[in-house]
């Protein structure tokens, strides 16, 4: 079993990794107070000690050696559980009925008009129907084209592959209504890559 412990002036985080039982373990030690936690994600640890400590008293300007470890334990876990994927996004018109999900009713599209068409390696069997996906641009083959700082949440209603509408380009992960194409790139590029992640 390895320790490593970090001493912050009367407070302490304790990480414990036992190899054997591959858990995670966190504690907060104030003058004789222990009240430990048993936690199987690191960030919510993390977030469970910086609730309690106070920073500003804690991270002095000498102790620069804790407040490194804890920058990379926090930059750490938000790469490890990073789940968003990389694929291609294109865009269709109406008609939008009827949709291989929900045909004619209109109740399915949001007010905001933030809907999409699954593509073949989303679409999952029809599982996909109704399902919520983060989207954002990340790259065009034309500088420019994305829309900085644009993340839209977008409904799947329909199957890409036979949708009423054709989609501007072929073989996308995911076809955007054109609302929620020119929310995140220009309209007049027919394709641009994005990053997804289902919520």
């Amino acid at each position: 079993m390895k320790t490593l412990q970090v001493r912050v002036d009367r407070a302490s985080f304790v990480r414990v990794w036992s190899s054997q039982r591959s858990k995670f373990f966190c504690g907060f030690h104030k003058k004789g107070l222990h009240e430990p936690t048993r936690e199987l994600f690191p960030s919510r640890c993390i977030r469970w000690y910086v609730g309690l400590a106070d920073l500003s008293i804690a991270m002095k300007p000498s102790s620069k050696r804790p407040r490194v470890l804890l920058v990379l334990l926090l930059v750490t876990m938000q790469v490890q559980f990073s789940r968003a994927d990389v694929g291609t996004a294109a865009h269709y018109s109406p008609p939008y009925t009827p949709t291989a999900c929900f045909g004619n009713d209109p109740s399915q599209f949001p007010s905001s008009n933030l809907f999409a068409a699954a593509g073949e390696g989303i679409w999952d069997n029809g599982a996909s129907c109704g399902r919520q996906y983060l989207v954002r641009c990340i790259s065009a083959s034309v500088s420019g084209t994305c829309i900085p700082s644009q993340t839209i949440q977008v409904r799947i209603v329909d199957r890409a592959l036979s949708s009423s509408s054709r989609p501007s380009s072929s073989g996308a992960t995911i076809v955007l209504s054109t609302t929620a194409f020119g929310t995140i790139a220009k309209s007049s590029a027919a394709a641009v890559n994005v990053e997804y992640q289902q919520v």
